[in-house]
């Protein structure tokens, strides 16, 4: 790398939701904040969730000296094990984010390998070149944390995801006294979240939702199912804080809202009434309008609890005729038809539905345009970083900096795989890494790689076509007349012509091939393969997948 000069290389993050990581290197030394994931569009067809390509980590994991956590959102930590795996080095984050992924770790052999260090805000550590400042911010989870990173050439702040939350419902709100205290301290370059820089004005305080959530414990008669992401720590709290005042127990469906509620227990981030707290067959055995249900599925994810209490799937409860079912959550993009046909089968079971179309009961995580301002005047950076984003919120992020004052010079656009190249008075994108995703099933080790996606697209959208014939080794001649098997090929009426045609296809090749070519089964499988490709795209249009079976006789 350039001598005496910072570089900050985004793997993930820039150009799309989720993935979020980030690489700071100085010398021959580096750090990574973020090990995120992202969940899969329904065209990556069998992929549970997409991390980045870590290509660049292997190549470097000599000079990578530590992992630094801003929160724990499964976009920003999801990809952890499989970093950890690969480089073992210590880890450094917030006590409930620690706490948080341990079971992820655990899950992976690797809580006991790993090299953990808690660290509370306003506490500083070294990480080789890198001295590091945990400041609180605000966001839907709690414990969570912006990041004033000290360089050779000057302080940068990471914002992480946040929002200016002066009213939390737990913890303490954002620490702008110290974000201003950099400010004025003098501050190279701010890293700063863009997801929500679209909408206009401030993002409301977790208490916004209080109301709403008041509203709908009072009119509700019987039991009250709440979905919510089991990371929202400030919504739970508001559920068991309303479940008390109204006299109904709690009982979690979910094996991520446990784990994260008893997580927040025990690190004392959520207060919850002695007794409140019921296992589901406790709340069998009270009348409806003595229970409330905090379960998981506000995505529609079709093994989540909600999803199978709609279809009456889940070994410990079903939604009844009179439930009030509340979907407290944006529909994160993709998730909208799994999302309607959950729906659609609550509403099938005489159940009240509210989501956040027709009540204020959910309130985004992440600041809008004068929530970046305020952190923006707060730091008065001298370059101005915008990250966590597709590229249009990016973009927009740049143009409502311009609106403040910012200059265009002092802007840094970028995407994920640049090397931005940073100085005491200059920033730029210097150089270009390949960076792409890595495809994972749900075993979490099942690499898929672009051509077995390409091949289940191929087989989704054209269906595929198996000849089948049988062939004497030594005379050449077919046994029997060809067959053909195929499966998900759109066909008329008369589809059943169409596959005589393409047996005579078949029996044509075959017999109109040499004795050399019908006994190599390379060559009279690929014969086949294009005559009948010739054929089938002529008839119907399509291109399926055609693999010949050829049987030695």
């Amino acid at each position: 790398m350039t001598i005496g000069k910072l570089q900050i290389t985004p793997l993930g993050g820039l150009g799309q939701f989720g993935m979020n990581m980030t690489v700071f290197r100085y010398g021959d030394q580096m750090i990574i904040v973020d090990c995120g994931m992202m969940f899969p569009d329904e065209d990556l067809l069998g992929v549970d969730i997409a991390i980045p390509d870590l290509s660049y980590i292997e190549e470097n994991r000599e000079a990578l000296v530590g992992i630094v956590l801003t929160h724990a959102h499964e976009d920003h930590v999801g990809a952890l094990p499989f970093v950890l795996q690969m480089a073992n080095v210590p880890l450094y984050a917030t006590e409930f984010t620690l706490g948080l992924v341990e079971s992820k770790l655990q899950e992976f052999g690797l809580l006991d390998k790993v090299q953990t260090h808690t660290i509370a805000p306003q506490q500083k550590f070294e990480l080789g070149p890198f001295a590091i400042e945990f400041i609180r911010v605000s966001h839907s989870l709690v414990d969570c944390v912006a990041l004033a990173i000290h360089t050779p050439v000057g302080i940068v702040i990471h914002t992480g995801d946040f929002k200016v939350d002066e009213t939390p419902v737990m913890g303490e709100p954002i620490d702008l006294k110290r974000l201003h205290h950099y400010g004025d301290e003098g501050v190279l370059a701010l890293l700063s979240d863009s997801t929500n820089v679209e909408r206009e004005g401030r993002t409301g305080s977790e208490k916004v939702v209080i109301p709403a959530f008041e509203k709908i414990f009072t009119e509700a008669q019987g039991r009250l199912i709440v979905s919510c992401f089991a990371t929202s720590i400030h919504r739970l709290q508001i559920v068991f804080d309303l479940a008390a005042e109204h006299g109904r127990g709690v009982a979690l469906l979910g094996r991520s809202m446990i784990r994260n509620v008893e997580t927040a227990m025990r690190y004392g981030y959520l207060d919850v009434e002695e007794g409140r707290l019921l296992s589901p067959a406790q709340a069998r055995r009270l009348p409806a309008d003595e229970v409330c249900l905090l379960v998981t599925g506000s995505q529609g994810e079709p093994m989540s609890a909600l999803a199978r209490m709609s279809v009456d799937a889940h070994k410990d409860a079903s939604v009844l005729p009179d439930d009030t079912v509340v979907i407290s959550a944006r529909q994160i993009p993709g998730n909208e038809k799994a999302i309607s046909r959950m729906m659609n089968h609550l509403f099938k079971k005489d159940a009240r539905v509210i989501d956040s179309g027709i009540a204020r009961i959910h309130v985004s995580g992440h600041g809008r345009e004068d929530d970046l301002k305020i952190m923006y005047e707060a730091v008065r950076p001298k370059f101005l970083i915008p990250i966590h984003g597709e590229t249009r919120q990016l973009y927009r992020h740049a143009e409502a900096a311009r609106k403040w004052g910012v200059p265009r010079d002092r802007i840094v656009l970028a995407e994920s795989g640049d090397v931005i190249e940073l100085d005491e008075k200059s920033a730029r994108v210097a150089d270009k890494i390949t960076v792409g995703r890595t495809l994972l099933d749900d075993s979490g080790t099942g690499r898929i790689d672009e051509l077995v996606l390409r091949d289940r697209k191929h087989l989704a959208y054209d269906g595929i076509v198996l000849p089948i014939v049988a062939i004497n080794k030594k005379s050449g001649e077919m046994e029997s007349a060809p067959e053909v098997v195929q499966r998900g090929l759109a066909l008329s009426d008369d589809g059943g012509e169409f596959l005589q045609k393409a047996r005579l296809i078949i029996g044509q090749t075959v017999s109109g091939a040499t004795h050399e070519q019908r006994v190599d089964w390379a060559v009279i499988k690929e014969m086949i393969r294009l005559d009948l490709k010739r054929y089938i795209q002529k008839e119907t249009g399509r291109r399926p997948m055609i693999i010949p079976v050829v049987l030695e006789i």
